[in-house]
């Protein structure tokens, strides 16, 4: 689906292309000097004029964008983004034409823009996903010409072409292919139910928080009368090879205790053994513990 401006919009996007377009090619010698007089006198006239000569650039990469379904002038204000961006990094020592520099940054900041605008459910971040949504349609449309394959091999043949999953490319293709749904939408012969209503809940019921809650309590007292029992050397190994996060080493707990590492495994063996026996003689159950 495309999208369709206004007449007001269309006129306005309509002026701003033809006056891009009317603005002069610069030389090589003349757009460098531009782009140092912007850098080292931070001189803004120059900055305007090297700019202005590339927006027929930004036009022309916006344009190919337009099958997105996007506004183009959301398109092309993306892109002067993106050159701008490029004007204040770009380097004129370097032996690079600004245009050719600058065209990575028109299209990264357009496509950036898709990717926030297409849906309100994220499309990625990561650049492969990036890649497969951008690559997938023409992949998939090349590919469909050669010999006709079936679904799952140009499935494969698209995961094998930009080095992604076969199940990211099934992913995106599920994406590419359905419509955002409000989950207020309204089913139904008599419309009374809305989609949301048919959605499973995989989260814990009432019953079970609650008996979870009880339960974890019941199971942090008898582990607290446990350690009770134990020495306080073992209370510490203990402590500090069970239950924390980040557990020391056998080496390490061993300097801070001043004996060896065999010593502390001798004693993490011994208290473990006195724990278990105190809780399997405090529940009735054993399954009880897990």
């Amino acid at each position: 689906m495309t999208y369709v401006d206004n007449p007001d919009t269309q006129r306005s996007n309509t002026d701003y292309i033809r006056a891009s377009m009317r603005q002069p090619l610069l030389e090589r010698d003349h757009e460098l000097d531009l782009a140092r007089r912007w850098r080292d006198q931070n001189d803004v006239a120059a900055l305007h004029e090297l700019v202005k000569s590339y927006m027929r650039l930004v036009v022309s990469t916006a344009t190919r964008f337009k099958a997105y379904g996007l506004p183009v002038g959301d398109l092309i204000q993306e892109g002067n983004i993106g050159l701008m961006q490029a004007a204040a990094r770009f380097e004129p020592e370097r032996d690079v034409r600004f245009s050719t520099y600058a065209a990575w940054w028109i299209r990264s900041a357009i496509q950036d823009y898709i990717l926030r605008n297409w849906s309100i459910v994220r499309i990625g971040s990561t650049a492969s996903q990036k890649s497969l949504f951008f690559k997938m349609r023409h992949l998939a449309a090349r590919l469909g010409r050669d010999g006709d394959p079936g679904p799952a091999e140009v499935r494969d043949r698209i995961a094998e072409a930009l080095n992604v999953k076969v199940k990211d490319v099934e992913g995106m293709e599920a994406r590419l292919t359905q419509a955002d749904q409000s989950l207020n939408l309204t089913i139904g012969e008599d419309g009374s139910d809305e989609f949301q209503s048919l959605l499973p809940d995989d989260g814990p019921t009432p019953d079970e928080i609650a008996r979870n809650s009880i339960d974890g309590e019941a199971r942090k007292r008898w582990l607290h009368e446990a350690m009770a029992t134990l020495s306080p050397r073992e209370q510490t190994i203990i402590n500090q090879r069970r239950l924390t996060d980040e557990a020391l080493t056998l080496e390490e707990l061993g300097q801070q205790l001043g004996v060896s590492k065999e010593r502390v495994r001798q004693l993490e063996q011994r208290a473990m053994n006195k724990l278990r026996a105190v809780l399997v003689d405090r529940v009735e159950i054993a399954g009880d513990l897990l």
